[in-house]
Parts: C-alpha cells; structure tokens; sequence
C-alpha cells in the first residue's frame, strides 16, 4: 500500500483563510446561521423560564 503525500494546509496572512482547504458551500454557512440562531432562541427562552440570564449585562455590577 502507498502513503499519498499530502502538504499541510498553510495560514496566509491577509488572505482569505487557509491555503489548500477547498471554500465550504454557501449553504453550510447558512445552515450553520441557522442552527446558532436556533440555539439562541433557545437559550433566550431557558433565560426567560429560569429567570437568572439577564437580558444585556450590567457593567456596573
């Protein structure tokens, strides 16, 4: 059996993310917007129904 070789992706600076990681679809993004969306709501509910997550901080506490 061969081993392919295979360069580690490499981080440029000022460009767009990684060298030699192919782009994701658009609609992983989206999907991903989503889901946190989803998972805020959520969590802003749970707030809600405990009564301790206030709704923006205090920074004089």
């Amino acid at each position: 059996m061969s081993e392919e070789t295979v360069p580690p992706p490499q981080f440029v600076p000022g460009g767009s993310g990684m060298q030699g990681v192919p782009q994701q679809p658009a609609g992983l993004l989206q999907q991903m917007e989503e889901l946190m969306a989803a998972l805020n709501a959520d969590l802003s509910d749970l707030g809600a129904a405990l009564g301790t997550i206030p709704e923006s901080p205090d920074p004089a506490a």
